[in-house]
């Protein structure tokens, strides 16, 4: 998988990228993550990317210009599967949109700043626009982050036990059981008898109960949609 995301801070994004999972993935070169300072892409003087809105109003808006030439350079290049605004007002992210998008081969984000882009950029070259959730951040690098974590995990390969993937929260709309580990037992604190048993149906039973009353308890909101 490719994954290019256009930002005015590519220096923003680039650390978390050089860490943990994600840097493994790069590092196997099971994914490949390219930042495309769009002030590279200006024929503004002064190297500017937004300008004032039209008929007013607080806030600078992205110009369409820039982000125009570096979006087409870029499909010159290879075809997209999607090319993601990052926006309060898209669609929020879920797990089932993660696992969709992590059999893509390539695509773009495109990081949102100031007040946000043109309305023609989102017209004419945007394919899909994600939100991370009800609120604002001072710009789209921030999701562009979660989102790429979001994706490059379930890539084939990249965590060490491609099953752990399958047992996280919101897959099938389920969030996780209780987990435990080592010791046993600690200040009197027990762990469950069942999976201490090395009987692995009742174990499996146990984890699916829990995991239906941990979502009905905390979010009732996922099992609507069985």
């Amino acid at each position: 998988m490719r994954i290019d995301i256009i930002t005015v801070l590519p220096e923003l994004l680039r650390s978390p990228f050089e860490a943990s999972i994600m840097k493994r993935a790069i590092d196997k070169g099971l994914v490949e993550v390219h930042f495309h300072n769009l002030r590279d892409y200006t024929t503004n003087k002064q190297k500017s990317v937004d300008d004032y809105q039209f008929g007013g109003g607080a806030g600078m808006v992205m110009s369409v210009q820039p982000i125009d030439d570096c979006i087409t350079a870029l499909k010159a290049e290879r075809s997209y599967d999607e090319v993601i605004y990052m926006t309060p007002d898209g669609e929020t992210l879920n797990q089932q949109m993660a696992n969709k998008m992590s059999m893509y081969e390539n695509i773009i984000i495109l990081c949102g700043h100031y007040k946000g882009v043109d309305q023609r950029v989102r017209d004419h070259f945007i394919t899909k626009e994600i939100s991370i959730g009800d609120y604002v951040l001072s710009g789209g690098e921030l999701g562009a982050l979660v989102l790429s974590d979001a994706i490059i995990r379930l890539i084939p390969g990249v965590l060490s036990d491609e099953t752990s993937a399958l047992t996280d929260s919101f897959q099938d709309n389920l969030l996780s059981p209780p987990i435990y580990t080592r010791p046993a037992e600690y200040k009197g604190w027990k762990v469950p008898e069942v999976l201490l048993s090395g009987h692995f149906a009742k174990i499996e039973k146990w984890r699916e109960d829990m995991a239906y009353e941990h979502t009905k308890n905390r979010r009732p909101d996922l099992l609507e949609n069985e």
